[in-house]
């Protein structure tokens, strides 16, 4: 039988929702707003720096990024982001959550600022400088997954955990949002001050110099949210947990919370055996211990994420097709640039509004009603339905008359991945494993998803192109087929859905239950 839990902790756990909660969302939550408009932002400038960096006289299209370099731009975040997961979700265990949360968002600020104020006018110069600054934003961003996680986790109730954390989550839905809002705003307003004729009349005129502001406006926009909510940061104490079963200090985990939660929480005892309970509580990170208590579960979570995202990154590969089908996008040379950034940035904001922030917060509604298993299956399961429903009759939804269709069942894989496994990925690794291990497990977990998201991202982007080499989009070799990708993704969903039998279910269950310390604890004094 598990010893009784720490009073402090427990007092977390059945804590009723205060205003502390809330602002510890917000403040969290700020971090992934910003974590995801820096991340996206910049798919909707790039065919704008294609036309102003990449200009081809007399040729039929406008510029565009060649392929290694558009890789590069999108590509080099993704890798910061893998960095900064492992090295702050580490640092996070060694340090504690807050000393290092500061960290993050500074470096976020920082890096979206130089990322707009990339130097230089030869396209070489702009566009490495870009991606160096692109990876720093990225190692930032990274930090800011297995922190946030687990600073929420840690601050929660059992009974509210999986909706505060995945609420934090779910923030990135409003990031994209506004990086779809921010663009349509500020590229209606150049277009006011400087029109100018579509690509086919003027190839040259259609973008106008002043276009080069715009791309960096937008990116550099990013840096205020994050800048707002550092104050907010370095204000919030350190999590209980952290100091109490890391730290080893109760007094100072008792009267953290009692000024946080306003009430008179009593610090624990000292206990004689403490020594030997430290002991017989520091097994190693990959030990034998730990892989036996918790190897199975790291496999889960990481192996998990890493299977999302790659079906979910790779999703992003058919929008321009999806778009352009409908007619939210029409062809770029009947556009000038300012023109083509505001509808790309149109089209995102509807599709971020129909299925992706709804998808986040249905999350948030029930998960610690119907738990993260049950959504982390229910989401694969539809993926995989709709992802089948796209690919067998792929040639009955090229048709024009069909394309309403085949944008609604797109829309809905978006709304299930968040309404899914995008979502509980996230929550979970923040649940299951020990306070000492819990960030850096976190930060493993989501740089699997990272990985998964560099296979889909241009895995995929190569995979996509069509079987015929003169279809090809200019610079790729021949691929599969956008129709044999959306099946190969279909089968990605499944192994998702089957790896999740290898996750626990967290929903009403104390963090120190799921992790087994409060067994190892009880094993000391047996």
């Amino acid at each position: 039988m598990a010893k009784e839990q720490i009073q402090v902790l427990n007092a977390l756990d059945v804590a009723k929702t205060q205003w502390y909660h809330f602002t510890a969302i917000l403040v969290a939550g700020m971090g992934f707003f910003t974590d995801a408009y820096d991340l996206f932002c910049v798919s909707l400038v790039t065919k704008l720096i294609g036309r102003i960096y990449y200009h081809v006289d007399g040729a039929e299209k406008p510029g565009s990024l060649p392929p290694h370099v558009s890789a590069a731009v999108n590509g080099v975040a993704f890798v910061g982001t893998l960095s900064g997961q492992l090295f702050f979700g580490w640092l996070g265990d060694k340090l504690g959550r807050k000393k290092v949360y500061g960290m993050t968002l500074m470096l976020m600020v920082i890096c979206s600022i130089a990322s707009g104020l990339s130097f230089g006018r030869d396209p070489k110069t702009v566009l490495g400088t870009l991606c160096f600054f692109r990876f720093w934003l990225g190692f930032g961003i990274g930090g800011d997954y297995p922190l946030s996680a687990t600073i929420m986790s840690e601050y929660s109730s059992k009974k509210t955990r999986g909706a505060f954390i995945a609420a934090v989550f779910a923030m990135q839905g409003f990031g994209i949002l506004a990086g779809g809002v921010f663009a349509i705003i500020i590229s209606s307003m150049f277009k006011a001050r400087f029109n100018a004729p579509s690509y086919a009349v003027d190839p040259l005129g259609s973008t106008v110099p002043e276009a080069d502001y715009v791309w960096r406006i937008i990116v550099m926009f990013g840096a205020i949210p994050a800048a707002l909510t550092y104050y907010w940061r370095m204000k919030m104490p350190e999590t209980a947990r952290y100091t109490a079963l890391v730290a080893k200090n109760m007094e100072k985990a008792a009267a953290d919370m009692s000024k946080v939660m306003n009430m008179d929480i009593q610090a624990e005892p000292k206990k004689e055996e403490g020594a030997e309970v430290k002991d017989r509580n520091s097994y190693k990170l990959f030990s034998k211990e730990f892989m036996s208590r918790h190897g199975v579960h790291l496999l889960g979570t990481t192996s998990t994420w890493f299977l999302l995202d790659i079906a979910f990154y790779s999703q992003n590969l058919f929008q321009k097709d999806i778009f352009s089908a409908v007619g939210w996008i029409p062809a770029a040379k009947t556009m000038n640039a300012l023109e083509e950034v505001y509808m790309i940035a149109r089209a995102q904001t509807l599709i971020a509004l129909c299925s992706t922030v709804p998808g986040y917060w249905f999350t948030v509604a029930l998960i610690d009603r119907i738990g993260r298993f049950t959504i982390q299956l229910m989401g694969f399961f539809f993926m995989t339905v709709f992802m089948f429903a796209l690919a067998i009759p792929y040639d009955h939804w090229t048709l024009k008359e069909n394309r309403i269709g085949f944008v609604i069942l797109y829309s809905l894989t978006f709304f299930f991945a968040n309404f899914g496994p995008n979502a509980t990925t996230f929550v979970v690794p923040a649940e299951i494993f020990p306070a000492r291990f819990r960030s850096t497990c976190h930060g493993i977990s989501s740089a699997a998803g990272k990985l998964g998201a560099m296979v889909g991202a241009f895995g995929f982007l190569y995979l996509a192109q069509n079987q015929d080499p003169k279809k090809a989009d200019a610079g790729y070799p021949a691929g599969i087929g956008v129709r044999n990708s959306l099946l190969l993704l279909g089968v990605v969903n499944i192994l998702g859905f089957l790896f999740t039998f290898l996750v626990p279910e967290a929903k009403g269950k104390s963090l120190e239950e799921m992790s087994g310390e409060q067994e190892e604890e009880c094993e000391t004094k047996v």
